[in-house]
């Protein structure tokens, strides 16, 4: 399987950026969720187990996403910009549920981190969009 170049100059520096900033987020993702954990800091653990397994589930497929999706922007690969969107459509939704638990819970601190992380996901996601044809395709098998 061969690696695909492109073009140096700004297209690479802002999809290396975007890249980057999904491979923190995913691994973000991962460390708060083993941090609140090994901390003992999920009191849904017992109080709502079904909800949050199904949570869990679902934040951790984001996370795994978005570290595939920027690993595969970083190889300059078709299939980086495809999981590159669908990794960001699922932490945007993440990052606007989150809010609502900090909230509840009268932590206003949460709310300001997720609203500037939503709006660097939007950046980059129209850095990405933008730069689409810059992505190499495999060659067909004609």
């Amino acid at each position: 399987m061969a690696i695909y170049h492109l073009k140096a100059g700004k297209f690479m520096k802002s999809t290396k950026a975007a890249a980057i900033f999904a491979i923190i987020v995913g691994v973000s993702m991962l460390g708060m969720w083993g941090v609140f954990y090994l901390t003992d800091n999920i009191p849904e653990l017992e109080t709502k187990p079904i909800e949050l397994t199904f949570h869990l589930i679902a934040e951790l497929i984001t996370a795994v996403f978005l570290i595939i999706a920027g690993v595969g922007v970083l190889k300059q690969a078709r299939w980086g910009y495809n999981f590159y969107l669908i990794a960001t459509g699922m932490v945007l939704y993440t990052m606007i549920m989150s809010p609502g638990y900090f909230l509840q819970a009268g932590d206003f601190s949460f709310l300001i981190m997720f609203l500037i992380l939503i709006v660097l996901a939007l950046y980059f996601l129209q850095v990405i969009i933008k730069n689409k044809n810059n992505f190499i395709y495999p060659p067909s098998s004609q």
